[in-house]
C-alpha cells in the first residue's frame, strides 16, 4: 500500500492482486490535484465520485469525460489503452478500481450473459456507462475513503468492500424494477413514478395514500397494486427503506448525530428512528456512527 499525505490531499494505492488496484483520493477545498497510472487495453475501468467532481483527460487534456459527484464512470476498451489522467476539483473524494478483464470475468463467469461487454460477441468492443450510484454505494465509498482498520486485515477489507461495490453496480434487480411490463399502459406506469418521486420529496412528512392518489390521478387500490409490483414493496414500506439508506448515508458521512438525522427524516422521537434502525440493519444508528469514525 501507498499513501501520501500533505496539507491538500490524501491518496493512496493498494494492490488487492496482481491486475487489481485500488486508487483513492481526498482532495481539500482549496486547489485542485489528481493523479496519473498507465494501464493497458485488457482492464477494466470504474471511477466512483462521492464528492465533487473528476475530469478524465485524454491526448494531452484535448478530450475530457466529467465524473461527477455521486456518479460512477465504467470504462472498457480493448483496442486502446486509456492510461488514468485524473483531474480533479477542489473538495473532491474519488475513488477508482482497475481490474482486469481475465480476473473481472472469473467473479461473473455464471452470470456473464447479463453482463453484456462480457458476453464472447461483444468481447473486442469498448463499453462505458455512467450512472448515479445508490445510497449503499455512497456507504461503501466513504468506508473505503476512510479506511481505518489493523493492518492485518486491511487487504481482506478492501477486496471484500471493493466486491461490494461490484455487487451494488450489477445489482440488475435494482436496476430493472422500473422496465417491468405488467401495468396496463404507460401512463399507469408513469403515474406510479410520478408517485414514487413526490413520496422521496416530502419523505420527512409523506402524504396519506389518499392525497398520493390523487395528486397522480389514480385511484388508491390501482397505486398500491402497481407500487407493489413495480418497485416489490408496499408504498410505505419502500419509504421506509429508502428512509433508512438515507440515515446510513447520512451518519456515514459523519457530518450530523444521531438525533439530527433523525428530525431530517421525519421522526419526532428519536426512539422510533433508533428501533426502525436497528430493525433494518441490526444495529442502532449511535453503534452504526461510532463504527465509521473509529
Amino acid at each position: 500500500m501507498e499513501s501520501k499525505n500533505n496539507a491538500k490531499r490524501t491518496f493512496w494505492e493498494y494492490a488487492l492482486e496482481p491486475g487489481f488496484e485500488l486508487y483513492c483520493l481526498q482532495q481539500d477545498a482549496q486547489s485542485k490535484g489528481g493523479f496519473q497510472r498507465a494501464v493497458n487495453q485488457e482492464v477494466i475501468q470504474f471511477h466512483f465520485c462521492l464528492k465533487g467532481r473528476g475530469d478524465l483527460q485524454y491526448n494531452g487534456g484535448a478530450y475530457t469525460f466529467s465524473v461527477y459527484e455521486n456518479h460512477v464512470v465504467l470504462l472498457y476498451n480493448p483496442q486502446k489503452s486509456l492510461p488514468i489522467d485524473l483531474v480533479v476539483a477542489p473538495d473532491t473524494w474519488m475513488l477508482s478500481v482497475v481490474i482486469s478483464i481475465k480476473k473481472f470475468h472469473s467473479l461473473f463467469s455464471n452470470d456473464a450473459g447479463q453482463i453484456s461487454f462480457l458476453s464472447p460477441e461483444n468481447s473486442t468492443q469498448k463499453f462505458y456507462d455512467d450512472r448515479v450510484f445508490s445510497p449503499a454505494t455512497a456507504v461503501v465509498l466513504s468506508q473505503l475513503l476512510q479506511c481505518k482498520v489493523d493492518d492485518s486485515v486491511r487487504a481482506l477489507y478492501l477486496k471484500a468492500k471493493v466486491y461490494e461495490l461490484f455487487s451494488l453496480y450489477f445489482d440488475t434487480t435494482a436496476a430493472d424494477l422500473e422496465q417491468c411490463p405488467f401495468l396496463e399502459n404507460e401512463d399507469q406506469v408513469r403515474r406510479i413514478r410520478q408517485a414514487k418521486t413526490l413520496l422521496l420529496e416530502h419523505m420527512a412528512e409523506p402524504p396519506t395514500l389518499q392525497e398520493l392518489s390523487h395528486k397522480v390521478g389514480i385511484n388508491i387500490k390501482k397505486l398500491k397494486e402497481g407500487f407493489k409490483q413495480l418497485y416489490g414493496q408496499t408504498v410505505y414500506g419502500f419509504l421506509l427503506n429508502h428512509k433508512m439508506d438515507e440515515a446510513q448515508r447520512l451518519l456515514a458521512t459523519q457530518k450530523y448525530n444521531v438525533n439530527e438525522v433523525g428530525l431530517h427524516l421525519g421522526y419526532s422521537t428519536s426512539s422510533h428512528f433508533i428501533a426502525a434502525f436497528k430493525k433494518k440493519f441490526g444495529t442502532t444508528p449511535k453503534k452504526y456512527l461510532m463504527s465509521v469514525s473509529s
